[in-house]
């Protein structure tokens, strides 16, 4: 008699677990240990006036600086491709921050972002201490016309993780950052 009850008990148990190991699966994850994956972006590129830096320490990468709209410019930012990432079954993007209590974004290019100003993006909110985000690709927004509506995770290119779009001081320090299913 107690081998049928047990029986069920552990089959959904069994169940259970495989379950929550399919549901967080990871596609790509990155901890900034190989900083040379990543690379730091102004937009003096394009006759901005903003400065700042990225630095990597305790398996962390720090983008910090001053963000300035002057001259058509307002964003820094690190961007890592991932040409080569397979991420057809990726849902969200898990990161791990924390800062100065601003705003920040997460800019996907996708194989569709033909222009420099091009991205798809959400924002998230860093505190003074470490934070979880998860940012689901679909919530992404479209930078402007002439892109499709939603991010097609199999399409992505690159990430960029960016101070954007007024006048800041930015201190951003990122701890890990993922793509799950």
């Amino acid at each position: 008699m107690k081998k049928t009850i047990l029986l069920p008990f552990l089959v959904i148990i069994i169940f259970s677990s495989s379950t929550i190991n399919n549901f967080a699966e990871t596609m790509f994850k990155d901890n900034f240990q190989d900083p040379n994956k990543w690379e730091f972006i102004s937009d003096n590129v394009m006759g901005g006036v903003s400065i700042g830096k990225v630095q990597y320490q305790s398996d962390t990468a720090i983008l910090s600086g001053n963000v300035s709209t002057e001259n058509n410019g307002g964003f820094i930012q690190i961007r890592m491709s991932l040409d080569k990432i397979e991420l057809d079954k990726a849902k969200s993007i898990k990161l791990i921050a924390k800062g100065n209590n601003q705003k920040y974004f997460v800019h996907l290019r996708t194989t569709g972002t033909l222009l420099p100003w091009q991205y798809y993006q959400a924002e998230f909110i860093v505190e003074e201490n470490f934070k979880e985000f998860i940012l689901p690709i679909e919530d992404f927004k479209k930078s402007g016309s002439l892109m499709l509506k939603k991010v097609n995770p199999k399409k992505i290119t690159s990430i960029g993780l960016v101070a954007y779009g007024r006048d800041h001081e930015a201190e951003l320090t990122i701890k890990e950052i993922k793509f799950i299913n």
